[in-house]
């Protein structure tokens, strides 16, 4: 036992010798200080952390020659797809910018483009050569305004030299006038000539006169209507007549308000009109129902004329208040029949 106890001695006491004379052990590795470098075991601490920390500094220059690829393939396909979608994001965003300015009123632009276009122009041309000059062309003026289209449609305007050379005929005059009496009509149907009363139809008289030929609607309150004239004068004369054979009866008649409501006017251009071209072109102011009526019909707004329009070439107008009326109503419609003549 003696002789074991003094050989394990001796071999502990080799053992500490070898410690103490073998060069320090491989260094601890670390991701910071390069393999072929030895950590002195110095006895001074501080100094070995400061010369520790200078090898990191001149060792850790920049991360970009550090191999990432250690690293799992999810982490660096979801550093991609940000990527992605950032990139995305802003090209929309630059999308929506670009849109908004667009639909900006370019009012204060276009003030501000003025001024710089014209001070441009001039320092453009204030650099031409004086041979450039022939060159340069001076640009249309454009009108600011441009012309509003009216609310209330227009009637074509006839051209001047489409003169129809055609003088519409009147063909009826209705007119009124008041009597400025009570009128018994029984009395009237009974005592005067070429008169007739039928309360069950009408609730007036109907007179008729040979000279002028025309027919008075005569009513209990002393209006009367007087139609068939062929002018102006021969319906004064008419009214006034069937006011004298009222008084004749022994009426306190008088003859007030004497006024033309309507005038008629026919005329025929001697050709014939495509009738439905004519509705198609100007619908807003023509209706053609052939199954209904055989006339185009066609409302002027200036003068306030109706027409009706048929396809042999003869035109009826009616409404007017006045003569003129009627000769410039045909006058703008003539240039428009004549567009639409049958070949």
């Amino acid at each position: 036992m003696e002789e074991e106890e003094t050989y394990l001695e001796l071999y502990l006491d080799h053992c500490a010798t070898q410690d103490d004379l073998d060069p320090p052990g491989l260094p601890l590795l670390s991701p910071v200080a390069p393999y072929d470098v030895y950590i002195s075991n110095s006895s001074n601490p501080e100094a070995e952390f400061n010369s520790h920390l200078e090898e990191v500094k001149g060792t850790s220059g920049g991360f970009s020659s550090v191999d990432l690829s250690f690293l799992p393939d999810e982490l660096t396909q979801e550093n991609k797809d940000q990527t992605v979608l950032k990139s995305k994001r802003e090209i929309e965003e630059n999308c929506k910018t670009q849109s908004q300015q667009s639909r900006r009123p370019l009012s204060s632009q276009k003030s501000v483009g003025l001024g710089s276009n014209s001070s441009s122009s001039s320092n453009s041309h204030s650099h031409l050569l004086p041979g450039d000059a022939d060159l340069v062309q001076p640009s249309p003026k454009k009108s600011n305004s441009l012309p509003l289209a009216s609310l209330t449609p227009m009637t074509p305007m006839t051209p001047v030299s489409e003169c129809s050379e055609m003088v519409p005929q009147l063909q009826n005059i209705v007119s009124t006038a008041n009597l400025a009496c009570k009128l018994d009509l029984k009395k009237i149907a009974l005592h005067a000539k070429n008169a007739e009363y039928n309360p069950k139809r009408f609730a007036a008289v109907i007179m008729r006169i040979r000279e002028p030929r025309t027919t008075a609607l005569i009513f209990s309150s002393g209006k009367m209507v007087c139609t068939g004239a062929k002018s102006e004068e021969q319906s004064r004369l008419a009214a006034r007549k069937y006011a004298r054979v009222v008084q004749k009866l022994g009426f306190p008649a008088r003859f007030l308000d004497f006024k033309i409501q309507n005038m008629v006017g026919s005329c025929d251009v001697k050709f014939p009109i495509r009738l439905e071209g004519l509705v198609l072109t100007h619908q807003q102011f023509s209706s053609y129902e052939p199954e209904l009526f055989p006339g185009l019909i066609y409302r002027m707004v200036k003068p306030r004329i109706v027409l009706l329009i048929f396809v042999s070439g003869k035109v009826v107008l009616t409404g007017a208040k006045e003569r003129s009326e009627i000769y410039e109503a045909f006058e703008n419609i003539y240039p428009i029949l004549k567009g639409f003549k049958k070949a």
